[in-house]
């Protein structure tokens, strides 16, 4: 299969390389899926430039924390999947459900190899199926940036009918929480630097855009 690799030590996307793997195969309790989709985060960035957490890669890996695929086989013992069902992986591996806890839980993208790969084998346990009414693409955009913008909002804030949201910038974290808060049915505002971006957030559902270098003084 072909994947990506972001070699140990990476400092740019020149150590990114294409390398051809095996085919994995799904043992107990795993499914095989065949990524159709992958998005971006900061995240990403900050690794391949060796400026995440932990420094720079200590070893050769597969980059990016989010995919989206259909499971082409299983494992024995999977009960929750199918072949051709449509999934997306989780951001953490292990970590299913309940508060952050002392055991290891370790993320897609690294130190886990992640999901920019022909295939790849998940836990049955770290996938959930991908709603009909979504693409590929657009739930390759929830595991990371979706689920922190959801804890912060409907986890933590339990934003309700009638709150006001602030959302600082127009990044993948800040615009899925602005749709999360308006389906909430908050007031949603929403900075930037650039009116262009601003108008996207409106057509998002923002009730106020602040272009925060024309108006310095917002706050």
């Amino acid at each position: 299969m072909k994947a990506y690799v972001l070699l140990a030590g990476s400092e740019n996307i020149d150590s990114l390389k294409r390398v051809e793997r095996p085919d994995p195969q799904p043992g107990p309790g795993q499914i095989l899926v065949r990524i159709r989709a992958c998005s971006l985060n900061y995240r990403d960035q900050a690794i391949v430039t060796g400026h995440y957490f932990g420094g720079k890669l200590q070893r050769d890996t597969i980059p990016l924390s989010d995919g989206a695929g259909e499971v082409v086989a299983t494992g024995p013992g999977v009960t929750r999947f199918k072949a051709g069902d449509r999934v997306a992986g989780a951001f953490f591996e292990n970590w299913v459900d309940g508060p952050p806890a002392a055991e290891a839980r370790p993320a897609l993208g690294s130190p886990l190899d992640g999901t920019l790969v022909e295939f790849r084998l998940f836990n049955e346990r770290d996938a959930v199926m991908i709603p009909g009414n979504l693409s590929f693409a657009e739930a390759a955009t929830l595991p990371c940036a979706g689920v922190t913008a959801w804890n912060a909002l409907m986890v933590i804030s339990r934003v309700k009918p009638g709150d006001s949201v602030l959302c600082l910038g127009t990044g993948g974290v800040s615009m899925l929480a602005l749709q999360f808060a308006k389906a909430a049915g908050a007031r949603v505002f929403i900075t930037s630097s650039s009116d262009d971006k601003l108008k996207r957030a409106q057509a998002a559902g923002a009730d106020e855009m602040i272009n925060y270098k024309k108006t310095p003084d917002w706050e």
